[in-house]
């Protein structure tokens, strides 16, 4: 009888730290994040196969198209290990394994941006505003402390995804894609993104619009003219009306220009600046700004 191949501990994490740190390193738009893939595949090839046909087919079939977000898509990585471990011993096919590896690519990237980019790191990011902004003294706490809690949480939670798929296998991911319970960890995560996003725009964002009217007021019970008196005041009016609203402005045109009409972040900072400039110069040399 053959003996079983088994994918040895210190190969799983040498696959996993090639993903890990290297998984943007060969990001085109031919195969996206395929290069990668099969260079963090390559070690768990040459730990399972025996011949260089062997090993060479392996490698081909996990350079082509593949993409996800890549701190949670470390859980696709851990599947692909134990199909492959699978396919050594004779009970799986290469079939099998693109076909997965294609079927993962949706769920894994959705719940990955969901999770991951717009809630864990924006979180992050105003507990650590926050920090550096409560006292000028520590200021560099906050940058400290993201420094240190983002590349070990990031490491922590791919590897410990990448271990799940790994143990789990197939078998787990679908049970969850057909309970249902992706769908609704996808929905509930990209909601409290959305909240996360929208604190994060009245904490942080700055627009306002000085505009006032002043005038010297004549005070009819005292006989006395109150000089310098605010009889209008613009940002006063709005935030009566939706507190935050110019922030809130601001952020959703931003948001259209880049996502919609595909502004680039360069373009997008050069249209602030000369709306700032502009809209300074104009009420300084009106009269009209506080």
């Amino acid at each position: 009888m053959a003996e079983t191949k088994k994918i040895s501990p210190s190969t799983l994490k040498k696959s996993f730290f090639n993903w890990f740190f290297w998984n943007g390193c060969s990001q085109q738009a031919e195969s996206m994040l395929g290069m990668a893939f099969g260079q963090a595949m390559a070690p768990v090839i040459d730990d399972l196969y025996d011949t260089k046909e062997e090993k060479a087919e392996a490698l081909k079939r996990h350079i082509t198209l593949f993409n996800t977000e890549a701190q949670v898509g470390s859980i696709c990585n851990g599947i692909v290990c134990g199909l492959e471990e699978a396919n050594a011993n004779g009970n799986c096919t290469p079939e099998v394994i693109e076909s997965v590896k294609v079927a993962l690519i949706g769920p894994t990237s959705a719940i990955g941006d969901s999770l991951w980019v717009a809630t864990i790191i924006p979180i992050l990011l105003t507990i650590c505003l926050s920090i550096s902004q409560g006292n000028a003294s520590t200021s560099w706490l906050g940058a400290l402390i993201y420094m240190i809690v983002y590349p070990l949480g990031t490491c922590a939670l791919s590897w410990w995804l990448f271990k799940l798929g790994y143990k789990s296998g197939l078998e787990g991911m679908q049970s969850m894609m057909a309970s249902g319970k992706l769908d609704a960890l996808t929905d509930a995560m990209t909601v409290l993104g959305l909240i996360v996003v929208g604190a994060l725009t009245a904490s942080f964002v700055s627009c306002s619009i000085p505009f006032q009217i002043v005038k010297d007021v004549y005070d009819g019970t005292t006989g006395e003219i109150i000089p310098n008196t605010v009889i209008f005041n613009m940002d006063n009016m709005l935030n009566a009306i939706f507190p935050k609203i110019l922030p809130l402005g601001l952020t959703l045109l931003v948001y259209w220009l880049y996502a919609k009409k595909k502004w680039s972040p360069l373009k997008l900072m050069g249209l602030i600046l000369i709306l700032a400039l502009a809209l300074t110069g104009l009420g300084y040399f009106s009269g009209f700004y506080a």
